[in-house]
């Protein structure tokens, strides 16, 4: 158990690397929208802000959690706490159903941090980048990134989730986070395939419109089943998939392009 709590940053980073460089390349040879905040000055100082917030928010998550999800999970496993060894569930079958648990619970807690107005005001630093690409996944404000940590270790300890089983959640999350914030074109038949499972970009990107009947759609990160299930899934913008307009209405295009604007957002009233 000692090697996963040793090796999950470098996991973590090597798979975040691989997909963040596959996909930066993808964007340019297919995008899915081709407008000044996706190209250029606009977009580099949007990367650059997008890519300062991660390190951020990396750096505050490695202070408060030192061991992270995984480590949560080791803990929790070393003393045997948990619903899943508390029944004897098998090692593959828990790890299975601690999968699936954890996507439905950050699903969970996605859809609360737009219900809620104080945590929406952390949330939204995510939501005003004005264009969605997969800088995007990175845009968390390190106050939800706490929040969202603790509520996973918390998820993890009741659940008494395999440390492999964790570690594989992450590194899916993080990878399929950036898959579907990519300003990517995906075929459409390659898109209703995807979509049957996972979240695609295409799905994803009308979670970030400027309507908000939209923002309050499409909650999922990964699995694609929860919004499908809660009636809270819409399948294509009211505008069009190439016309569809993101980010937040109330602090237009360029403002969420500055890093210090954007790590005060929370603690502004509007």
């Amino acid at each position: 158990m000692l090697f996963f709590g040793v090796a999950e940053p470098v996991w973590r980073l090597a798979a975040f690397a691989a997909a963040f460089a596959a996909l930066a390349v993808l964007e340019l040879l297919h995008p899915r929208l081709e407008r000044p905040e996706l190209m250029r000055m606009l977009k580099a100082r949007r990367w650059a802000t997008n890519l300062a917030i991660l390190v951020a928010s990396s750096m505050l998550l490695r202070i408060a959690f030192p061991a992270a999800a995984v480590g949560v999970a080791i803990w929790a496993e070393a003393r045997g706490i948990g619903v899943l060894p508390g029944f004897g569930v098998s090692p593959f079958l828990a790890g299975i159903i601690a999968f699936v648990a954890l996507d439905f619970a950050v699903w969970l807690e996605h859809v609360v941090f737009h219900k809620v107005p104080l945590l929406w005001r952390a949330h939204r630093v995510h939501h005003s980048d004005p264009g969605v690409d997969v800088t995007t996944a990175l845009r968390f404000h390190p106050l939800e990134i706490l929040i969202s940590m603790a509520w996973k270790g918390l998820v993890i300890i009741l659940l008494g989730a395999p440390a492999l089983a964790v570690l594989i959640f992450e590194i899916v999350l993080n990878v399929c986070a950036m898959f579907n914030h990519a300003n990517l074109r995906l075929s459409r038949r390659a898109d209703r395939l995807l979509r049957r499972l996972i979240v695609t970009p295409d799905m994803h990107r009308i979670h970030h419109s400027v309507e908000s009947g939209e923002t309050n759609s499409n909650y999922g990160f990964n699995l694609s089943i929860w919004d499908r299930l809660f009636a809270t899934y819409i399948a294509h913008p009211a505008s069009g998939d190439d016309a569809i307009e993101t980010g937040l209405k109330a602090y237009g295009r360029l403002d969420p392009t500055k890093l210090v604007w954007s790590l005060i957002l929370p603690f502004r009233r509007k």
